[in-house]
């Protein structure tokens, strides 16, 4: 077996520094070289510079799809900072959604050799991508989770992350992200000024609103005369509830009516990184 590693970078392969943290080349490398059973390949294309996940997004997601299509067949092991976790298991979700590949993210919320949760998370990261089957994983906290819809709901706390079912996915339109759209995720709060939504609109192609509930919005004219202004304009605009689980359900509420007249996408279960994905890919 010959076991693909991408590395970005992230706490897991971090060690103490004068000013904190900072990235340890071949930390991770060597760790999982260290673990592979006997006769077992590895294969390393790791990020230069190593990145913090704040930094991540589709530029490094389409890098991570190149490089798992050139390695066909393998399983791959994808190490990654916490923090934009979710956003990297969606993208890699849906963009590789029925093409039949194995890929197991990893990340920890303190580094290797330090104790904490790093190598309990790469054991099972490791076993996970040496089992038999399919689809995008996190291995986090002792549980594999689908990484489809990842939350990460503690910042500080071992058990970081939840996922929350989402939808079946089918193959995209494209399998790569382009940078050049300008896409955003907006939450709608109240007392929300209209000029501020609509100026941030107007830098948009698109955006996915986070809005109430099972799916409401506030009956301010104002704001939704420019929801329905950027929609006329062509700007794709995908709803999911601010609520981390339940998703939406159109024609709950008369108060979110006005959504769904005015042609916004439903994006039903979706938490905001799913939906953000789905607006990339299609």
């Amino acid at each position: 077996m010959t076991l693909l590693l991408i590395h970005t970078g992230g706490t897991i392969g971090m060690t103490p520094g004068p000013q904190g943290l900072t990235p340890e080349p071949g930390l991770v490398e060597a760790a999982i070289a260290a673990r592979l059973p006997a006769g077992a390949a590895l294969t390393a294309h790791v990020f230069a510079p190593l990145r913090d996940s704040a930094d991540i997004g589709p530029t490094d997601w389409n890098v991570m799809l190149d490089v798992l299509e050139a390695h066909p067949g393998q399983p791959a092991l994808i190490t990654h900072g916490t923090d934009t976790m979710a956003f990297t298991g969606a993208a890699l979700s849906q963009a590789l959604a029925g093409a039949a590949r194995r890929v197991v993210l990893c990340g920890a919320m303190h580094p290797l050799g330090q104790g904490g949760d790093a190598e309990r998370n790469l054991d099972l990261a490791l076993a996970a991508a040496q089992a038999p089957g399919v689809g995008v994983d996190l291995a986090f906290a002792g549980r594999l989770l689908p990484a489809a819809g990842l939350v990460k709901h503690d910042s500080r706390g071992a058990d970081a992350f939840r996922s929350q079912p989402q939808d079946p996915g089918s193959p995209p339109p494209q399998r790569r992200f382009d940078p050049a759209r300008r896409l955003a995720i907006v939450t709608l709060s109240p007392g929300l000024p209209a000029p501020a939504l609509q100026a941030l609109l107007q830098a948009l192609d698109g955006a996915v609103l986070r809005v109430f509930g099972a799916g409401t919005v506030m009956h301010d004219r104002a704001i939704l005369a420019v929801l329905a202004q950027a929609i006329a304009q062509g700007k794709r605009l995908r709803a999911v509830s601010q609520c981390e689980a339940g998703g939406l359900s159109p024609g709950a509420y008369a108060a979110g009516a006005a959504l769904w007249d005015m042609g916004i996408e439903n994006g039903g279960p979706e938490t905001p990184e799913a939906a953000l994905a789905r607006l990339w890919l299609s």
